[in-house]
């Protein structure tokens, strides 16, 4: 299963032109990642331990950390693992990452998005304002 995950797939898309377009399921992953990171209500990814050991050891952040890409001849199904903030109204959250992620790559790749799982894996409490109970008066 993990060398599954490694391997770079390619997806032919057809153009007016004789030329084909081959676009990387990574391609995709990425576009995913950056539009996801821009839903107010999104704390981060759930991504695997693989993917947070390439963090650190490069420094650079993987845009397509829990984002897994199914790409077919021309169209994509994609699957969004998130970890959302506290507070946040999480229907919401899921039907703005749906509408983004697939206006995103279905602009920039021409595939049809045929679906846009959201999977909620965790929640953010590190913004949570600390409850004091207040002393009561007798």
């Amino acid at each position: 299963m993990e060398n599954e995950e490694n391997e770079v797939k390619e997806v032919s898309v057809e153009t007016g032109d004789s030329n084909g377009i081959k676009i990387s399921d990574d391609v995709v992953a990425v576009i995913s990642g950056v539009a996801v990171s821009e839903v107010p209500g999104v704390a981060g990814m759930a991504g695997g331990f693989a993917g947070g050991i390439t963090e650190v050891l490069s420094g650079k952040k993987n845009l397509s950390k829990g984002i897994k890409v199914e790409v077919g001849e021309k169209e994509t199904k994609i699957d969004v693992n998130i970890i959302v903030e506290y507070g946040t109204r999480i229907p919401d959250v899921a039907f703005e990452i749906q509408n983004r992620v697939k206006k995103a790559v279905e602009t920039m790749t021409g595939l049809t998005v045929l679906e846009v799982n959201v999977h909620v894996q965790g929640v953010s409490t590190d913004n949570k304002p600390v409850e004091t109970e207040e002393p009561k008066e007798e």
